[in-house]
C-alpha cells in the first residue's frame, strides 16, 4: 500500500487532483452564463438552468455504470477515456447552433464527466493506506472546488470578451493539454483485483450498500447538502445580475472565487478528522454552511460574498468527510459504494433547481434561504444520528 507523502503518493494524488480539476472546470463553465442564456434565447430561469441541471442528471446516471465496470475492468482505463471524451465535448459545444443542441451536448458530456468521479476515491482506497487515503481525499476535493472556480471564472471572463460559445472552446483546449498530463502522471494500479462484471452481482452490491445505514446516511447528507449548495449559486447569479447589482457575466464568474473557502475546508478536513470523529466533522461543516447562508440575506454585496465563502467552507468540509466515510465503511465493492454516493450527490444537484424554484418565485432570495435551511436541518440531524451510532459502536 502507498504511504502518505511518499513519492508515489504525491504522483498519484497529483494525477487524481488534476483529473478532478479537469472534470469540474468542464462541468461548471456554463453556470455564470445562465443569465446570458436567459436573455439571449428569451427563456425562463428554470429553462436557462437546464444545461447545468441536465448535465448533472446524466452525470448521476452514469456513475453506477462506471463504478460497477471499474470493479471489473479497473479504474485507470475508465478515467483516461472519459476525461478525453469530456474535453472533446467542450470543443464541439463551441459550434452548438441552438439552445437545444447545447442542452443535448451537455447531457452527453455529463455522461462522460461521470467516469473519473465515480472511481477516483475507489482507486485511492485500493492503493493507499488509511492515513494516506484521508489526506488524499481532502486534496482531491480541494481540486474539485478549484476546478469549479476556474470553470466559472473562465466562463464569465471569456463570455464578456467574446461570446458564450468561446468559453467552451477555451476550456476544451485547456482540457486536452491536461488530459495528456494526467495520462502520464497516473501510476499503474498495484493492488486492484478485478471481479467479473455480472449485472446480478452489481445490483446486489448496490442493494447491500443501500441497506447499510452507515452508508445510506452519508448518501443522504452528501446529496441533500449539494442540492442546496450548487443551486444557491445558480439563483444568486440571477439575483446579482438584476437591479440593484446589475453584475455582468465577468463579475458573476469572479463571484465563484468564493469557492476558495471550500478549497480550504476540504484541504484541512483530513487533518481535523484525525482529531475528531467524522460524524462530528459532518455536523461542524453543516452548521457552518447554515450560518453562511444566513449572511447572504444581507443587501451588502460584500457581506453576500463573505457568506458564500463561508458556505463553501462548510459544504466542502462536510463533503470531503462524507466521501471518505463511505470509502472506509463500504464492506465490499468499494467502487460501486463510492459511485452510489456520487449518484445521490449529483441527483441532488439536478433536482435542486425544481425544489428551490417555488421558494424563489414566492419570496425571492429569502425564500431560497428558507428552503435551504429546511434541508440543512434534516442533514444536521442525520449527522447527529451518525455521531450517536458511531459512539455506541466505539463503546
Amino acid at each position: 500500500m502507498i504511504e502518505a507523502r511518499s513519492r508515489q503518493w504525491w504522483r498519484a494524488t497529483s494525477a487524481l487532483c488534476l483529473g478532478s480539476f479537469l472534470v469540474f472546470i468542464n462541468l461548471y463553465v456554463v453556470q455564470p452564463l445562465l443569465p446570458e442564456l436567459r436573455h439571449t434565447f428569451g427563456i425562463s430561469t428554470l429553462v436557462a438552468s437546464l444545461p447545468m441541471s441536465l448535465a448533472t442528471l446524466t452525470l448521476a446516471a452514469s456513475l453506477l455504470l462506471f463504478g460497477s465496470l471499474s470493479d471489473a475492468m479497473g479504474r485507470g482505463p475508465i478515467m483516461r477515456a472519459t476525461l478525453l471524451l469530456t474535453a472533446l465535448c467542450s470543443l464541439v459545444m463551441y459550434f452548438a447552433p441552438s439552445f437545444e443542441s447545447l442542452v443535448l451536448l451537455r447531457m452527453l458530456q455529463g455522461l462522460m464527466i461521470g467516469g473519473l468521479p465515480s472511481v477516483a476515491v475507489a482507486w485511492m482506497g485500493d492503493e493507499f493506506d488509511n492515513r494516506a487515503l484521508m489526506l488524499a481525499v481532502g486534496l482531491y476535493i480541494s481540486a474539485n472546488s478549484l476546478g469549479g472556480i476556474s470553470g466559472r471564472v473562465v466562463g464569465g471572463v471569456v463570455a464578456e470578451r467574446v461570446e458564450w460559445h468561446g468559453a467552451f472552446l477555451a476550456v476544451g483546449i485547456f482540457s486536452l493539454i491536461g488530459v495528456a498530463l494526467f495520462w502520464w502522471l497516473l501510476p499503474k494500479a498495484q493492488n486492484f483485483t478485478p471481479t467479473p462484471f455480472k449485472a446480478r452481482v452489481a445490483l446486489g452490491a448496490i442493494r447491500d450498500h443501500l441497506r447499510n445505514p452507515l452508508l445510506l446516511a452519508a448518501y443522504l447528507i452528501g446529496g441533500l447538502n449539494f442540492m442546496v449548495f450548487i443551486n444557491q449559486y445558480s439563483y444568486v447569479t440571477f439575483r446579482l445580475s438584476d437591479a440593484p447589482y446589475n453584475l455582468s457575466a465577468q463579475w458573476l464568474g469572479l463571484l465563484f472565487l468564493t469557492y476558495l473557502g471550500g478549497t480550504l475546508g476540504s484541504a484541512i478536513s483530513g487533518r481535523i478528522a484525525q482529531r475528531f470523529s467524522q460524524p462530528v466533522c459532518l455536523m461542524l461543516g453543516i452548521a457552518v454552511f447554515m450560518l453562511g447562508s444566513l449572511a447572504t440575506l444581507s443587501d451588502s454585496l460584500l457581506v453576500i460574498v463573505a457568506g458564500l465563502t463561508v458556505n463553501a467552507f462548510g459544504f466542502f468540509f462536510a463533503h470531503s468527510t462524507a466521501s471518505s466515510w463511505v470509502s472506509r465503511n463500504a464492506r465490499q465493492s468499494r467502487g460501486s459504494a463510492t459511485a452510489l454516493y456520487l449518484v445521490f450527490y449529483y441527483l441532488g444537484a439536478s433536482i435542486g433547481i425544481f425544489y428551490l424554484e417555488p421558494f424563489w418565485l414566492v419570496a425571492g432570495w429569502p425564500g431560497v434561504i428558507a428552503g435551504s435551511w429546511l434541508i440543512l436541518l434534516f442533514t444536521l440531524g442525520t449527522a447527529n444520528w451518525l455521531r450517536r451510532r458511531n459512539a455506541r459502536s466505539a463503546t
